[in-house]
């Protein structure tokens, strides 16, 4: 079982990659998606998203990165990937189901499914551009207002010459409300030759199972679930394997969010720092009571150095505890 960390725009970017892999049990991640919309970008735009690249690909724990492209022209996405091929990722994804409005009026994204043939343009001209032992892959979602064309550009990305698919078990329309139709998937898997993995509404241990038995797909793709509990991935491999699942404690989660909180303050503007922590954190609310405790405490504090304080406090509390 291969077990892939989601690209996840506004949420899971290099930093989060970082401490969730730091965590461990996940093979690789996606980056957040690169936008192509017609010119051929400079090589810093592609390291601003996924820094990993000036460390061969890999986040600080050796996990590998894949680049995600987004767009809709075939001829300036195969540039850009060839120039993205050349900074070493360790391959290249395509998204085609990104919901947002911004990005859907301008023809990217989740919008490209209700045109199968402009789908295989794309991935055939980005095959083509970059060199032949670089990974490409590509993440859609069932459809735009339904899932009629599914089949087709699941036909349309295998091939154009991907290597892999991941799919999102909901349309654009479905956003992400539950549920994850993952026997849409099973439907796609028999149309299509190339490994399929599966993606959606993944919260728990239970939630993997049923969706590998409604999916057929032995490999997932893990997203906010993994956000809500970092030993997810673990605790799926040990279920696999009939062995016992140690989750992390709440003073090894402290430890990592100092080191998100690091990353953080060196990366973000000073007034959106608080933002990414809380986001983290109402995330983490439901796995941990103590999350929730913190999350109240710092709930209406923008002020970046009495969050550091806040933190600093927190690990001292904890080595006089363990004291």
């Amino acid at each position: 079982m291969t077990l892939l960390l989601a690209p996840m725009e506004g949420l899971l970017d290099c930093t989060l990659r970082d401490v969730l892999t730091r965590i461990g049990g996940v093979d690789r991640c996606v980056s957040e998606f690169i936008r192509i919309t017609g010119t051929l970008l400079p090589e810093r735009a592609f390291v601003r998203i996924v820094p990993e690249l000036r460390q061969g690909g890999r986040t600080h724990a050796g996990t590998p990165v894949r680049a995600q492209l987004l767009g809709s022209d075939p001829a300036c996405m195969a540039e850009n990937a060839a120039r993205l091929a050349g900074l070493g990722p360790a391959g290249i994804d395509l998204n085609f189901g990104c919901p947002a409005k911004v990005v859907n009026r301008h023809g990217g994204g989740a919008a490209l499914l209700k045109e199968p043939e402009q789908v295989y343009r794309v991935v055939e001209a980005v095959r083509r551009a970059v060199p032949p032992d670089m990974p490409v892959s590509a993440k859609m979602r069932l459809g735009f207002d339904d899932d009629a064309l599914a089949e087709d550009c699941a036909r349309a990305i295998a091939a154009g010459g991907a290597g892999e698919l991941v799919v999102h078990a909901r349309t654009k329309a479905h956003g992400y409300r539950p549920p994850a139709y993952w026997e849409r998937i099973a439907d796609i898997r028999a149309a299509v030759a190339i490994p399929l993995i599966a993606n959606g509404e993944i919260w728990t241990v239970d939630d993997a199972r049923r969706c590998r038995e409604a999916s057929g797909c032995d490999d997932l793709m893990l997203g906010r679930g993994l956000v809500a509990d970092p030993a997810l991935a673990w605790a799926i491999r040990a279920e696999l394997d009939g062995a016992r699942a140690r989750p992390v404690q709440w003073d090894e989660l402290l430890a990592m969010m100092d080191v998100f909180w690091e990353q953080v303050c060196a990366r973000v503007e000073g007034r959106h720092r608080a933002g990414r922590l809380k986001q983290w954190l109402n995330y983490l609310r439901r796995t941990y009571p103590e999350a929730q405790q913190a999350y109240d405490t710092l709930r209406t504090i923008q002020d970046s150095r009495a969050i550091t304080a806040w933190l600093q406090a927190q690990r001292a509390e904890q080595r006089q505890y363990a004291a």
